[in-house]
């Protein structure tokens, strides 16, 4: 298998003669190993960026104790986050309230999000070029910036700007913790602990809730992101002040020597701009947002997908994302992402792969929580419990995928075998069993089995694009896919709200008695409206037969869009993991 990574994986890194930091490739180091007693490979690789080659040296100073250490304390950090996140954005519309301005809601989370989500790229080559430590602590810095910055908040226009810092930090932050798992784990056991690490998921979606609710009723809002803005760094820095143990014992080891780089300030500065790929940078940013904002910004003009605004953006987002790759292709110097990479079948079609999934998720989930209320009559936190069990199962069932591949060392056979046919199983059963006068046990079969495809085809995507790739492209390869799943949310949210707004009222229009007609705008736009006639009366059953109708359409349309899954999956090549030896030092 190592012959065929050769093959797939070009070095298009440009290295200057003069460096900053030099990694001793020859000073004598620990008997590198993993967990499992297997040798890994000494010799750090010459062509790697500087992050890239002082994790390679600070993995040989680790040893299994501290590495233990180290994955409890990422494990407290995502729960902490996890936990932070799901209270946060229960606050959010009373914050928004406050001000008189609830309308602004959904555009200030428009933008946080997209940006957040783009942040990983340039991210990724901060983490290459001045290490995992720097980005980390970054990231920190960042996360806490906002959330102070919501605790202080006077008005709508400061809120968004924090919620901005607050996303840039916190996927900033899960996403520089996954890297550290990356540089710290064998391929085999890779899908294992990144499912150990998402495993507060599973409990963290019963509290955050409560916790939100027990602020609103005692000290504020305020209180409730300040407190957050005080626990975070302190339970972060512990594991930056394990970083830097390390960083500093790899030096004194004599793994890691710092000389002057000889540089001019006009000449470091030109250095990283080209080390940094800016252009590619400026140019795959520029494309994914203008790309992107048009799936939600089309719904507040006029005209729809035909406003000039919106072709305009949809345009200039596809020739950027075009010039990009002709960049990466011929032109840049550093390769953000190496071309052959890009076009690589493993690569790509774990790439599709996350883009699928999101789209049919976001297509049936749209407005799911809104149907468990109107049809089925559950409670909101009846509604929340069903809700959740895509969060709770998918995390539990990734631990035992990731068990399954540690164990047997393929993935493919766990994508295309179970993951694929399982989740177009349970949504395809929905098409029938979420409609109404259907059991809401059959609902939540379907949610199980769709958790369990989910928590299996996540972990599987993770890896093909990770054991298609060397060291130095890991970072890289983990940003683009989540830049794929981005894209990916971004259309099924799209398809989900045409859908809804193409079907539901025209469906309202047929089916409300002559009496309620009159309050047809209203019941269509308000959830509160539409529960406020009781279960029985004729325009409740109405309601409910129009959301029949609508949902049927959704789930149709999501269970196509898996078909592509399939083809996604098929062509990997099936990479036996246990034989694939990507990371050196003391490794998990």
């Amino acid at each position: 298998m190592s012959n065929v990574h050769e093959k797939v994986v070009g070095q298009d890194v440009v290295q200057p003669s003069d460096r900053d930091i030099e990694i001793n490739d020859k000073a004598p180091s620990p008997t590198a190993q993993s967990f499992d007693g297997e040798k890994s490979d000494e010799e750090l690789d010459s062509n790697a960026q500087d992050g890239v080659r002082i994790a390679e040296a600070t993995t040989q100073a680790w040893s299994k104790a501290h590495l233990y250490t180290a994955y409890i304390m990422i494990w407290c950090i995502y729960f902490v986050n996890a936990m932070q996140q799901t209270t946060t954005g229960s606050l959010t519309p009373y914050v928004t309230s406050s001000f008189y301005e609830h309308s602004l809601t959904a555009t200030t989370s428009v933008m946080s999000s997209i940006i957040g989500g783009l942040t990983t790229l340039p991210l990724s080559k901060i983490l290459d070029i001045w290490g995992r430590p720097q980005g980390f602590l970054l990231m920190v810095i960042i996360l806490t910036l906002g959330l102070i910055m919501m605790a202080a908040c006077n008005n709508v226009k400061t809120y968004a700007a924090a919620q901005v810092f607050y996303w840039v930090g916190y996927n900033g932050l899960n996403y520089t913790m996954g890297i550290f798992v990356a540089d710290t784990s064998s391929l085999k056991s890779r899908g294992f602990a990144f499912a150990f690490i998402s495993s507060p998921y599973i409990v963290t979606v019963w509290i955050g809730g409560p916790i939100a609710e027990s602020f609103l009723k005692t000290s504020g809002f305020r209180w409730g992101f300040g407190t957050f803005a005080i626990v975070t760094p302190i339970v972060c820095m512990p594991l930056f002040g394990l970083f830097m143990y390390n960083y500093f014992k790899a030096k004194k080891m004599g793994l890691i020597n710092t000389t002057p780089s000889g540089r001019s300030i006009p000449q470091s500065v030109w250095y990283y701009l080209i080390q940094f790929d800016i252009m590619g940078l400026l140019l795959i940013c520029a494309g994914m947002s203008l790309f992107l904002l048009p799936f939600s910004l089309y719904s507040f003009q006029s005209d729809g997908w035909n406003s000039p605004l919106i072709i305009c953006m949809l345009v200039f987002g596809i020739v950027f994302l075009i010039a990009f790759a002709l960049y990466e292709r011929f032109l840049a110097p550093v390769t953000f992402i190496p071309f052959k990479l890009l076009t690589d079948r493993t690569v790509l079609g774990a790439y599709i792969l996350a883009g699928v999934l999101f789209v049919e998720f976001y297509i049936w989930d749209s407005y799911f929580t809104s149907f468990l209320q109107v049809v089925n009559n559950l409670t909101v936190t009846q509604t929340s419990y069903v809700a959740n069990i895509y969060s709770i199962g998918s995390c539990f069932w990734a631990l035992v995928v990731g068990a399954a591949i540690r164990w047997t060392g393929k993935f493919k056979w766990v994508a295309l075998y179970f993951g694929v046919p399982i989740t177009i199983l349970g949504v395809g059963l929905m098409i029938k069993f979420r409609a109404p006068d259907e059991n809401i046990g059959y609902i939540v079969m379907c949610q199980i089995f769709i958790a369990f495809g989910g928590g299996a085809l996540v972990i599987c995507e993770q890896i093909a694009a990770m054991a298609a790739a060397n060291h130095q492209q890991v970072a890289v390869v983990l940003a683009v896919e989540g830049m794929f799943s981005s894209i990916g949310g971004a259309i099924g949210s799209s398809v989900a709200a045409a859908i809804w707004t193409g079907v539901f009222p025209k469906k309202l229009a047929e089916h409300l008695p002559q009496e309620s007609l009159g309050n047809l705008t209203a019941i269509y736009g308000s959830l509160s409206t539409q529960l406020s006639y009781p279960v029985g009366s004729a325009t409740r059953d109405a309601i409910i037969t129009s959301y029949g109708e609508a949902q049927k359409l959704m789930l149709i349309s999501a269970t196509a869009v898996l078909v592509l899954a399939v083809a996604a999956v098929a062509v990997w090549r099936d990479i036996d993991v246990k034989k694939f030896k990507q990371v050196k030092g003391m490794v998990f």
